[in-house]
């Protein structure tokens, strides 16, 4: 079974980790964790970047700072993973789930000013496959409501918004490194804090609440309890793992942008004779190659393609459930309308297996992609 994904190791990875042992430091902030933190910065120009055990420990961070109390409205797209929602409603925060455009599968600008009541308190995009929501609209409304914005960029690293990296486009940008994602550590995220006057409290928050790090840096003569928070540093196991990927992302994205490119160009012929529908990627926009997907004709369709596929050895994925309709997402959420783009997209999408190693196996899994919509 050729795989959906496979996880990619530069070679350094294990190297890193006994490092980190030998330095004697594997709690969290170490030496590794600080390298990270400064890729960080300088990659994406964010004020101060703080590395998570996960995205969902990112997001949770950005909603406690954005001071969501219960009540808060935050508006997001209902196709997206649940972290999305459960971050905020762990606030008491209530999502406001609006319909997807119809080409990006992101957020759709054009709905959110009438989602906006007086509980509103923050915008959630959600940039699907590394590929940016309209910023400048969406920014535009914040601004004009005085809203939060709090990126989930969960799948967008070194990707960008007219030349500006996701994940620097709002107060807050939240990044993933798990297994599934581009540069990965097994679990892990980020939190990019591109609002300077946040950073002081990001610290105590991800620090249990204390001041730790101003003791450390010399700045009090003890540390304590002066604010909520957690523990949501990852370990320094974590970032040397992943400061061996970081070193070879531009690598890994060039080579992830190629399998994207290989799979776009073989399929133009069928999406031209109206039996799927290929990604979009809008002018000014730069994509990180996160995933290819495809769209077809209706979800029995749908159905029987990844049959077909797994019947040929591919293993293919469909993805979200749409929040809106899950249990949760009715008992603690609402919905803005009826979603019809998010409903018939998650019922249509289909992913492709796209992971650093899968140029050998491409050229069956396009004949066999091929071969099934046409029928023959």
């Amino acid at each position: 079974m050729i795989p959906f994904n496979r996880p990619y190791m530069t070679g350094k990875e294990l190297y890193y980790i006994t490092q980190a042992h030998a330095n004697g430091h594997l709690s969290g902030d170490g030496p590794f964790t600080k390298k990270c933190h400064t890729w960080l910065e300088e990659r994406t120009g964010a004020a101060r970047a703080m590395l998570t055990h996960s995205c969902t420990a990112a997001l949770e961070m950005a909603f406690i700072l954005a001071e969501i109390n219960p009540g808060d409205e935050v508006i997001l797209p209902s196709f997206t993973f649940v972290s999305t929602a459960n971050a905020l409603v762990l606030r008491g925060g209530v999502p406001v789930f609006v319909d997807i455009r119809p080409d990006t599968l992101n957020l759709d600008e054009t709905q959110i000013e009438a989602a906006i009541t007086p509980r509103t308190k923050a915008i959630c995009p959600v940039h699907y496959a590394g590929v940016a929501c309209n910023m400048g609209a969406i920014r535009a409304l914040a601004e004009r409501y005085d809203l939060f914005v709090i990126e989930d960029a969960a799948q967008g690293i070194l990707s960008d918004y007219h030349g500006q990296p996701l994940g620097t486009l709002g107060h807050l940008g939240c990044l993933s490194f798990h297994e599934t994602k581009n540069i990965t550590s097994g679990e892990g995220g980020a939190l990019l804090i591109n609002d300077g006057r946040l950073t002081q409290r990001a610290e105590i928050i991800r620090e249990k609440g204390t001041n730790r790090n101003s003791f450390f840096r010399g700045e009090v003569d003890k540390y304590t309890w002066i604010d909520i928070g957690s523990s949501f540093l990852p370990s320094e196991l974590i970032a040397a793992f992943l400061w061996a990927q970081m070193e070879e992302a531009d690598a890994i994205t060039a080579r992830r942008l190629a399998i994207w490119q290989v799979y776009h160009d073989a399929f133009a012929a069928i999406e031209a004779e109206g039996l799927v529908r290929r990604p979009v990627i809008p002018d000014g926009l730069r994509h990180n190659a996160h995933m290819y997907y495809l769209l077809l004709p209706d979800l029995a369709a749908r159905t029987a393609f990844i049959a077909a596929l797994k019947a040929a050895g591919i293993h293919t994925v469909f993805h979200y459930v749409p929040l809106h309709s899950a249990p949760a997402g009715q008992r603690y959420g609402r919905a803005r309308g009826d979603l019809p783009v998010t409903c018939n997209i998650s019922d249509r999408l289909v992913r492709l297996p796209l992971w650093l190693g899968v140029e050998e196996y491409q050229e069956g899994i396009i004949e066999t992609v091929i071969a099934h919509v046409r029928g023959s």
